[in-house]
């Protein structure tokens, strides 16, 4: 099994073939995250123990998840800085007819939200899945209002969860990283309360009233003298091309809360493009943490890590679009958590795997793939075996050249798209392979 047996070590489902399945489910999804689970099984009564296995009541999807965040835990411990990147996406099943799910963003459409924390380093390496809640909405009552916990709570527990790791781990810094979602003044209040056991830093949605009561937050910021300037590659996005980004930056620390809940300090960061292109509308964050930023370098951090929050937004990407979870044909949410736990474990592995070619590009690569994996690569493309295991970049480049990397003078490294279709098509060969083998034992 590999990195499954690693991953998954210790996992207790109350029953060793409960157990068992789940590595051998999870193996075959890593192996076709793009396939259906039919397809991606080796065979019809594979399948139906797959489906066997969905459809068990007494599972928990916390329990599957439960031993690779204690391996994210485990990886986490040997970084100083660990960002924390919590953020909602919806999973849209409308016209499915799966028991449980509830309205979306329009009121007839039916589908489920997730809402996961994703681990990673300031260079931006996935660590792994830290926490997550899975949940369907309720429908509106007759006065528009929708029953239920409010929403806003998940966040605010997603960081004391975060709080939670970080007494855990003394030696590593850990910071609670969100979007404008996040920008609710219960949860700073709260880490407050816990004494910013972690750091967060959180973009702003809102123009608050400062205590004084005579001016608004961003506008006193606005009012302060800059920092200086700083300057990066903003890469393309949908929509948007990629180009250079000139920022000024202000920082500001200011209070916030209210004499009834308590007042506590935080940095108000202001980063604003100057000179967009034309027809561009700038690049502007507002930046709400609990850190101090007195100098350009200590803002500039701040910003790095930020900046780093796209990160969740690509394991959205590859849960969706690589590993196509909205497809799942399964009759009851229950079942579809039960999925969505491994495959939130296969789509973390693919941006690890896209990620560690570009950070430690001269690693070995069989500490990531199995032998017959990268050498059924080699032999697919017709390239010589090299008689040592090659570079992790140099198999990540290979396997990622039978989903479409063409690996020319300007194309940079893989991406994870090319990098998913191309691990498919290397499992297969892979397979190929091992069947050739065992064909020869009986000859």
């Amino acid at each position: 099994m590999g990195w499954v047996a690693e991953e998954l070590s210790g996992i207790d489902l109350g029953d060793q073939r409960l157990n068992a399945r789940s590595m051998k489910l999870l193996r075959r999804l890593s192996e076709k995250p793009s396939a259906s689970i039919p397809a991606a099984c080796g065979g019809w009564a594979e399948t139906v123990a797959a489906y066997r296995f969905l459809s068990q009541e007494a599972l928990d999807w916390q329990a599957i998840l439960q031993p690779h965040m204690a391996c994210t835990q485990t990886r986490m411990q040997s970084h100083s800085v660990v960002l924390c990147l919590q953020d909602t996406t919806e999973l849209d099943f409308n016209g499915r007819s799966a028991d449980g799910l509830g309205p979306l963003s329009y009121e007839a459409q039916r589908g489920m939200y997730l809402h996961p924390t994703l681990a990673v380093t300031p260079e931006r390496l996935p660590l792994g899945i830290i926490d997550a809640w899975m949940w369907a909405r309720e429908a509106k009552n007759e006065q528009g209002e929708r029953p239920g916990i409010s929403e806003s709570v998940r966040w605010i527990e997603g960081y004391e969860r975060v709080a939670e790791r970080a007494q855990e781990l003394p030696d590593t810094r850990l910071v609670y990283v969100a979007d404008r979602e996040g920008d609710i003044l219960a949860l700073m209040q709260r880490a407050h309360t816990l004494n910013h056991a972690a750091d967060w830093l959180i973009r702003a949605k809102h123009n608050r009233k400062l205590p004084d009561d005579t001016s608004k937050c961003w506008d006193k910021v606005a009012e302060t003298e800059l920092l200086g300037e700083l300057q990066f590659y903003l890469p393309p996005r949908p929509g948007r091309k990629g180009r250079q980004i000139v920022q000024q930056i202000r920082a500001l620390r200011v209070s916030l809360g209210t004499e009834k809940t308590g007042m506590f300090e935080v940095t108000a960061l202001q980063a604003t493009e100057v000179d967009p292109p034309t027809g561009e509308k700038p690049v502007e964050w507002r930046l709400l943490t609990n850190r101090e930023a007195p100098t350009l370098a200590d803002a500039a951090t701040l910003i790095d890590w930020y900046r780093c929050r796209w990160e969740i937004e690509m394991f959205f990407n590859i849960l969706k679009n690589g590993c196509k979870v909205e497809a799942l044909q399964l009759a009851a949410m229950p079942r579809i958590e039960l999925a969505l736990s491994l495959f939130m474990i296969v789509a973390w592995r693919i941006g690890f795997l896209m990620r560690l070619g570009r950070c430690c590009p001269d690693m070995d690569c069989e500490i990531v793939f199995d032998r017959e994996e990268w050498q059924a690569a080699w032999l697919v493309a017709r390239k010589p075996l090299p008689t040592t295991p090659p570079k992790l970049n140099e198999a990540i480049r290979v396997i990622a050249s039978f989903g479409g990397f063409l690996g020319r003078k300007g194309d940079g490294e893989p991406g994870v798209k090319s990098l998913w279709q191309g691990l498919q098509r290397v499992m297969d060969f892979a397979m190929g392979i091992r069947a050739a083998k065992e064909v020869q034992s009986y000859v």
